[in-house]
């Protein structure tokens, strides 16, 4: 308990998931939470994304493990938006000590247009940049920024379709992202050292949340079904892993992220560290 008492974290994608998690566990270890989610869907993603009461119910778990919460509703493509809720937060809770910058999209198939390309580079990777740079100027010494990558985005773009399993244009722009973390939070990280300012990216592999249990992620392991279930999936989710399991849990990563923002990783940075079951290695990434 307390690993990071007295530490606000601002944490994007909170609604559900991942970003759900992080925010209960960073609450019950001591932190004060602000919570982003843009709450609506985005046309191109075949799956329903958070809404306002999923984040609500974020806010009022964080608030009964007895610490404070600010949330709001805003989408990481939009700088400007962020910038002025990032600053309202902090002036309401008094400081800002860590970043995770979690929020994903994963729009797969085929039949995604083009648009599906622009959606999730702009929220996978330009929404993790935004983030991190509307809150710069609120970090000292000792912060921490945590950025959420993607085993499956790590591996090479081959083929007519691009990321292998990862199918259309979406896929692509969800792997061109997550790779394009690797080379971001490598270069922060180095700026920010003289600062005592730590970056580092996690990258899980399947995880247990909304957007692995849907639809197109279903057809992206069952290619060979018309309409895969989720029991369809879940004979193949396995495959990706070296170890025994379909997919981590988001408390798996959860404990990365308290790590991480804790001061027992203070001489930590510029790390990918992969929260994966051994995917990485059966990947070769």
């Amino acid at each position: 308990m307390n690993r990071v008492a007295g530490k606000v974290v601002l944490i994007t994608g909170a609604a559900r998931g991942q970003g759900r998690s992080h925010a209960v566990h960073l609450a019950d270890e001591g932190a004060d939470i602000i919570a982003f989610d843009l709450c609506e869907d985005i046309a191109s993603n075949g799956y329903p994304l958070a809404t306002p009461a999923d984040l609500e119910e974020t806010g009022k778990l964080v608030e009964k493990a007895g610490r404070r919460v600010v949330t709001a509703k805003v989408d990481v493509r939009d700088r400007a938006a962020l910038k002025r809720e990032v600053d309202a937060a902090v002036a309401r809770l008094g400081r800002l000590d860590v970043v995770v910058a979690n929020a994903g999209i994963a729009p797969l198939g085929n039949d995604v247009p083009v648009e599906g390309f622009v959606d999730a580079f702009d929220v996978d990777f330009v929404g993790v940049v935004n983030t991190i740079h509307v809150a710069l100027p609120h970090l000292g010494g000792g912060a921490s920024i945590i950025a959420t990558g993607s085993v499956a985005g790590l591996v090479p773009q081959t083929g007519l379709n691009g990321q292998q399993a990862l199918q259309g244009p979406g896929g692509d722009g969800y792997g061109l992202a997550k790779k394009m973390l690797q080379t971001y939070t490598h270069s922060l990280a180095l700026t920010l050292g003289p600062k005592s300012i730590r970056v580092n990216a996690i990258h899980p592999t399947n995880c247990n949340t909304d957007m692995l249990q849907s639809p197109p992620m279903f057809r992206t392991f069952r290619p060979d079904l018309e309409n895969p279930t989720a029991e369809d999936a879940k004979v193949t989710f396995p495959f990706m892993q070296a170890m025994p399991t379909p997919w981590v849990e988001p408390e798996d990563i959860s404990h990365a992220v308290v790590f991480l923002s804790s001061d027992e990783s203070r001489f930590v940075t510029g790390q990918q560290l992969r929260v994966d079951a051994g995917a990485g290695l059966k990947l070769g990434v």
